[in-house]
């Protein structure tokens, strides 16, 4: 019976199987331990932007083209307007369903000699290590990546999140071969839909709206050039929601213990970037880890958030504000160069001093749009 190890990780999604590989590849003996069984699945719009699949790729973990669909740009859509562009430098993102990145995840852990246990709820941790009811496993670090509500965050004294733009996200697969190599944001009064290839014959297809009581079938309605897309196709997964926020937290750690993907704070699903940052906080943790130094830890993992947080400011002007999205995208279809370098600023090729002036340009755009 495990009794001790080095880093204990409560929490088995992506993020704390991602802190447990970045943690092992530092050397350390880990164990993640988590109350459900896994494939874990979480609603979500299932689109690894380039630089989370680089950062995913540097943990070890390859998406097999069999297991995905790629998809090479962003296309914003409102009002009868598009706008597109590629990403830079031949880039391409993947679309994977959630399950599936989990277990290619979970393998990767497991071929390294991560310790999994799966079913097993944390009741509670010290000084020195972590409960399991009445069984205590001693640790050195603890790694609280437990999600938007974790137990970890409590126990450590580190506060609550300060909420704030809330809304509701709700996913959908429907049985239909892509129709564009872009992942598509569909603008609209009342939310957003994103459309991203998952397989060969397959689309996920997330809203996203401040309303709790809109559903996809009813918002596709709202929506007649992607209803007309889907027309026919067979629905291929049930609805599943969740609750998309913008969340910051004072603090990340205290004394032996560490927070990781949505416990340490989240940006709005609107970005696409939930996943990224948590394989980068991963990375940067594990190093912190080995230096002994939670303190440095604290100040990249702001650093890591700034960009995220910044383009989920710029993308959330947009929402639920039609003459905007419209005036918006007839500014980016006169400058598409401006929303080139977004793009950029997006998956962090392009540094945020470069929207000063991006800006200004897109500013006299929408006065003259």
């Amino acid at each position: 019976m495990l009794n001790s190890t080095d880093v204990f990780v409560i929490g088995g999604g992506p993020a704390g199987l991602a802190a447990a590989i970045a943690a092992r590849q530092q050397g350390f003996r880990v164990v993640v331990a988590d109350g459900a069984q896994m494939p874990i699945d979480k609603p979500c719009g299932e689109g690894l932007m380039p630089d989370g699949l680089a950062a995913l790729e540097r943990l070890g973990v390859s998406v097999e083209a069999v297991n995905s669909h790629p998809f090479h740009g962003i296309r914003f859509l409102a009002a009868g307007l598009a706008i597109d562009a590629a990403f830079p430098n031949g880039a391409s993102g993947v679309g994977v369903r959630r399950t599936v990145l989990h277990r290619l995840i979970a393998e990767r852990a497991a071929s390294l000699g991560i310790d999994f246990l799966w079913h097993t709820p944390v009741t509670g941790i010290s000084a020195d290590g972590v409960h399991l009811g009445s069984r205590k496993v001693s640790a050195r670090w603890i790694i609280g990546a437990d999600g938007g509500s974790s137990r970890v965050r409590r126990w450590a004294e580190l506060g609550a999140f300060r909420k704030r733009d809330c809304r509701y996200a709700f996913r959908q697969h429907y049985r239909v071969a892509p129709w564009t190599d872009r992942m598509e944001l569909h603008w609209g009064r009342h939310g957003e839909i994103y459309v991203t290839p998952v397989s060969k014959d397959q689309v996920c297809v997330a809203l996203i709206s401040r309303d709790p009581k809109l559903r996809l079938a009813e918002a596709l309605q709202r929506f007649p050039e992607l209803r007309a897309r889907l027309d026919g196709a067979d629905v291929s997964s049930a609805e599943k929601g969740a609750l998309t926020a913008t969340c910051k937290l004072k603090r990340v750690s205290r004394g032996n213990v560490a927070l990781i993907g949505d416990a340490s704070g989240t940006v709005d699903a609107i970005t696409g970037e939930g996943l990224c940052l948590a394989f980068s906080q991963a990375m940067v943790l594990a190093d912190c880890l080995r230096a002994g130094d939670l303190a440095r830890y604290e100040h990249e993992h702001r650093r890591l958030a700034f960009r995220p947080l910044l383009m989920a400011r710029l993308m959330l002007l947009l929402d639920g504000r039609p003459r905007l999205q419209r005036r918006t995208l007839q500014a980016f279809q006169k400058r598409p160069e401006v929303f080139k370098r977004l793009l950029e600023l997006h998956v962090g090729v392009l540094s945020p001093l470069h929207l000063a002036l991006d800006g200004l340009t897109l500013g006299w755009g929408l006065l003259t749009a």
